[in-house]
């Protein structure tokens, strides 16, 4: 069982990057999936989330226009574009999967969520 996110690196600001998390034995299919971050010496924090079907989004506040979720079940894979990046989106960002066991579109919380990634490094120079 894996999430394995990826797409991260380097940019400068005002700069681009896709990040993809792809499942493995298990399924994206019916479950809500989300992206947290953590930048060094802060709490990890929710910065979008997705639900089953694709018809709902929600982001945080800071990345709220500049940020776009999607996910593809066909592929069990969902991604984050993350345009206009900031040296403040600099961060380690971890893909998540909702547990079944909750439903609706209420996505904070890490407690909702019980598959990780590993996370993949993100730096925004200025």
């Amino acid at each position: 069982v894996q999430l394995q996110a990826s797409g991260g690196g380097l940019v400068q600001a005002g700069g681009s990057l896709r990040l993809s998390c792809a499942a493995s034995g298990i399924t994206f299919t019916n479950t809500a999936v989300a992206w947290f971050r953590q930048a060094p010496g802060t709490e990890r924090e929710f910065v979008a989330a997705i639900n089953w079907s694709g018809s709902v989004a929600d982001y945080a506040d800071s990345v709220k226009g500049r940020f776009t979720i999607s996910r593809d079940d066909a592929k069990n894979t969902v991604y984050l574009q993350m345009n206009s990046l900031k040296p403040e989106d600099t961060a380690v960002y971890y893909c998540a999967r909702r547990s079944p066991r909750y439903s609706g579109n209420y996505f904070y919380g890490e407690r909702l969520y019980d598959y990780w990634g590993q996370g993949t490094q993100v730096t925004v120079s200025s």
